[in-house]
């Protein structure tokens, strides 16, 4: 008899294999030939940690160099003591400066002065800045007239304010007060203009008043503005007090000098000069300091992985 096929029976399947072969991807498939001759491999950039002491030094080989040179020029003769002291003299003459009192009472009346003067002038300038960068009617009233005072040289009111109060110790204190208001004034004003407008918002959304949003949003987003012109009325309260000493000044660094140039002692120019250049560097190490306290994110460079 003829087998019938059996009717329901599925056809037989393939099991499944455990392992399927794996998809191409796009990286598998070769790619096009590319012509890289000449090509360079982009070589990303290396920062370079740098110790604090290697730091130090590197900044210490210009003042170095200088000084090596100065004692270079007076052991051989290209500069005689008529022209500048050798440095072995400069430093005969802070001693004997130091010794007999001098050095130390006219330091710290050229610091008072100087201090004096800064002070006043950090306040007016803060102030007017607020004011001006802060309100539109400060701005309209205060800036066109300030912008003006500002390219006045500061040295050419000498004689107005001799006129206007005597050769005291208030003339040379005013002087270096309007000498430093003007940096930080400019400094301020671009500071808080830079304010985000939106967050000023935002803060009198929330019911502050002015001089909270100033003290709270204004004043912290102005800092590096504000440190900026820290920076530059320091140095130039520094300036300022050379001009102000030179106001019949009977005490001082300045009248140090005047003396010093009465008798042509060169030595004791040169440590003047010297006094009133260490002045100016320590007020910008102060401010980087300060800098590096409030604002420790902007102690490195943009160039600082190339060094």
């Amino acid at each position: 008899m003829t087998e019938q096929p059996s009717v329901g029976k599925p056809p037989t399947e393939q099991p499944p294999t455990e392992n399927p072969p794996p998809a191409k991807l796009p990286e598998d498939v070769p790619a096009a030939p590319r012509h890289t001759a000449g090509l360079v491999a982009p070589r990303p950039p290396v920062r370079r940690a740098r110790s604090r002491a290697s730091s130090l030094t590197v900044r210490a080989l210009g003042p170095v160099l200088l000084l090596v040179l100065w004692w270079v020029s007076s052991a051989t003769g290209l500069l005689t003591p008529d022209v500048l002291a050798s440095p072995a003299q400069v430093i005969g003459a802070v001693g004997e400066l130091w010794g007999n009192g001098q050095l130390p009472d006219a330091l710290a009346t050229s610091l008072t002065r100087s201090g004096l003067g800064l002070v006043i002038g950090l306040a007016a300038g803060l102030t007017l800045g607020i004011t001006t960068g802060f309100t539109r009617l400060g701005d309209e009233l205060l800036d066109s007239s300030l912008q003006t005072l500002r390219t006045i040289p500061f040295l050419s009111l000498v004689p107005l304010f001799m006129v206007w109060f005597g050769i005291n110790e208030t003339a040379k204190i005013l002087l270096i007060a309007v000498a430093t208001t003007f940096p930080m004034y400019v400094s301020t004003t671009g500071g808080v203009r830079d304010t985000d407008r939106k967050l000023v918002e935002a803060m009198r959304s929330f019911g502050l008043g002015r001089l909270a949003i100033v003290r709270q949003v204004v004043l912290p987003g102005a800092l590096p503005s504000l440190l900026a012109g820290l920076r530059l009325s320091m140095t130039l309260s520094v300036i300022a007090l050379i001009a102000a000493e030179e106001i019949n000044a009977t005490e001082g660094i300045g009248y140090l000098m005047s003396q010093a140039q009465s008798y042509a002692r060169t030595d004791v120019l040169a440590v003047c000069i010297l006094v009133y250049g260490l002045l100016g560097l320590t007020a910008d190490v102060l401010v980087r300091g300060l800098e590096r306290v409030l604002m420790p994110w902007r102690t490195a460079g943009p160039g600082e992985g190339a060094r």
